[in-house]
């Protein structure tokens, strides 16, 4: 099975951050605004998950959220994602099903953190799932420009070229 195959099986949408995506779960039960940390601008569900899949060229470019986010592995080819946090700490970490290779097959983004991720394999395709808590909302995602990510890491510059749109 391919790309191609998992695209249409799952019916998958080009994300804004670059790959495919389908929501297939949204808690039903939400968090009310004012138990919800300040950075949060509404009420928030409990959860969410998503699959996500990167072919070929394709990266998921830098971007944050305000949520914690675990990255699962489920299908296909092993891929990095990157992680900038706040003090300009940048580490990579291996997601796939090879502990031998140092692969994980879950990753925590925590919240706020700066994140891209890559194929490790150029011409294969990685199907993962996203989960978020509280749950993902697009008001709390922010892609990241590559010359203010730039100007806050310029040790980063390299990495930050190579995966950031703009």
């Amino acid at each position: 099975m391919d790309s191609t195959y998992w695209i249409k099986k799952l019916s998958l949408q080009k994300h804004p951050e670059g790959g495919y995506f389908k929501e297939i779960y949204r808690s039903n039960e939400s968090i009310s605004n004012y138990s919800l940390p300040d950075r949060f601008d509404g009420d928030r569900c409990f959860a969410t998950s998503i699959y996500f899949l990167l072919e070929k060229n394709n990266f998921s470019a830098f971007h944050r959220i305000k949520s914690d986010e675990i990255w699962h592995f489920y299908q296909g080819e092993s891929i990095t994602i990157y992680t900038i946090d706040n003090s300009g700490n940048l580490k990579n970490h291996k997601l796939g099903n090879n502990p031998e290779n140092e692969e994980e097959l879950q990753v925590v983004i925590p919240r706020n953190t700066w994140f891209a991720a890559i194929l490790n394999k150029q011409d294969s395709f990685a199907l993962v799932g996203c989960t978020v808590s509280p749950g993902f909302n697009f008001n709390d995602f922010e892609l990241a420009k590559r010359e203010l990510l730039i100007n806050l890491f310029p040790q980063h510059k390299e990495i930050i070229e190579k995966l950031t749109i703009n």
